[in-house]
């Protein structure tokens, strides 16, 4: 989701502003999402990388993050209007307290809803979901319990921050960029690229609506042959 600063910055605003629009534009996606069939979506809302910013940016948005999981007994907040299962991947351990109380108890809240499941990838960066997953591959052989001859792709996958989840379809980066920057490495390696012009603040059900269809028309191969075209 790129291009919350820039998107404030052509209009004169603080960087904040553009990361306030930016959560709007998530409660505008995800019931699009939802009546468009989508089952799993994963946002990169913060990286790793993203510490290195000015202080009050970073405190912005653990704010933002704090205030969108306010309220979650409310029938009218989205998790619970939309049944969404709500999890994030990544590191907790920097994000304030409350932040962090509050992502429990979203979790534990949406655990069994059966409607879209909402990743939010937050203190994540893709080289460290590998690292991680490594190690502890490497703990598993020097217990014993794996041998490193039967090593292979799929034990790595489960060890990855999304073991549980299927390999995304479509990867989408607005903000003009065309770049991963450190996002599921692992997982994208047979992932269809869209990237777009438009600022995050700007996407809208409409943007979705195109990039799915733009998908629905594209012929995937997964490095073999004859082409599979995806299902409309």
């Amino acid at each position: 989701m790129d291009g919350n600063g820039r998107w404030a910055e052509a209009r004169g605003l603080p960087r904040s502003a553009g990361h306030q629009h930016g959560f709007r534009a998530i409660e505008a996606l995800i019931p699009a999402a939802c009546e468009a069939g989508v089952k799993q979506l994963t946002l990169f809302a913060f990286s790793s990388e993203n510490w290195q910013r000015e202080a009050r940016e970073v405190q912005s948005l653990m704010q933002l993050a704090i205030n969108a999981l306010a309220d979650l007994d409310d029938e009218h907040h989205l998790l619970q209007e939309y049944r969404v299962r709500f999890r994030i991947i990544g590191r907790r351990g920097r994000f304030p307290k409350l932040l962090q109380q509050r992502i429990r108890a979203a979790e534990e809240l949406t655990q069994h809803y059966d409607g879209l499941t909402l990743t939010l990838a937050m203190d994540y960066g893709g080289r460290w979901d590998i690292t991680r997953a490594a190690r502890a591959l490497a703990r598993e052989v020097a217990s014993g319990r794996l041998s490193a001859d039967d090593l292979d792709e799929t034990h790595l996958a489960e060890q990855l921050c999304t073991g549980d989840l299927p390999e995304p379809d479509l990867f989408i980066r607005t903000g003009g960029e065309t770049r991963i920057s450190n996002f599921l490495l692992w997982q994208l390696a047979y992932t269809e690229l869209l990237f777009l012009d438009v600022y995050w603040p700007d996407f809208t059900a409409k943007h979705l609506t195109e990039a799915l269809g733009d998908f629905a028309n594209r012929h995937r191969r997964f490095g073999g042959t004859p082409a599979i075209k995806v299902a409309s």
